[in-house]
């Protein structure tokens, strides 16, 4: 199924909510590019979510969340002073943070080492639908390998249906992915330099390393 969120935002969301919790997938459109989500509780239908992308378990996906309220439940202990500081003016936004995990969660979203990764997008669309089917697993909407897509015909052309729901957004608004920093260890360090700067990172904290390579989901 496919919705166009300029005319049928309503019935995209609700159909979106609907194949989450029935352990479908579901293309979303967000402030960066094209997201293929799934249920990040539902260990199924992660595994669905990876397959359908050509990965494995490697390469686990990020969890978006409606709200930055959310990430409580999420992680292992609070952000530092600077983090919560970066967060409330970074969030909503093109950043995924790598914390701790909580260790009571019961998902499987793949070889974490105890980590995941969150991310609030800055599209109120999706926003929508996560705040009513909860944190979702969510990896660019492409096959492994290939560019992400920054158009709903360009994620189904590759996922085609692998994907139960597909929410059309229009273009977005660039092909640049979200920045990834990861907090776990004893220095910050940025694993994908993507929308945000480092220097805008080093504004809350001067000590985050740049990125020395590829990472991140």
């Amino acid at each position: 199924m496919r919705f166009d969120c300029a005319t049928e935002l309503d019935r995209g969301v609700e159909a979106a909510v609907s194949a989450l919790r029935d352990g479908a997938l579901v293309v979303l459109p967000t402030d960066t590019v094209y997201g293929v989500a799934a249920d990040a509780f539902d260990a199924s239908a992660v595994a669905r979510l990876l397959e359908a992308k050509g990965r494995g378990r490697d390469m686990p996906p990020p969890v978006l969340i409606a709200d930055p309220v959310t990430l409580d439940a999420l992680v292992a202990e609070r952000p530092a002073a600077w983090l919560e500081s970066m967060l409330a003016h970074l969030w909503p936004g093109p950043l995924t943070v790598v914390f701790r995990a909580q260790p009571s969660l019961t998902w499987d979203l793949g070889e974490t080492h105890g980590t995941v990764a969150v991310r609030v997008p800055d599209d109120e669309r999706t926003r929508a639908v996560l705040r009513q089917s909860g944190p979702s697993a969510v990896s660019s909407a492409n096959l492994s390998g290939q560019p992400a897509a920054t158009t709903a015909d360009e994620a189904e052309a590759m996922l085609g249906d692998s994907v139960r729901v597909y929410l059309d957004g229009g273009p977005s608004a660039g092909a640049t992915p979200s920045t990834i920093l990861d907090v776990t260890g004893p220095v910050p360090r940025v694993l994908r330099q993507g929308a945000i700067d480092l220097a805008t990172l080093h504004g809350f904290n001067n000590t985050i390393e740049p990125a020395g390579g590829g990472a991140g989901a």
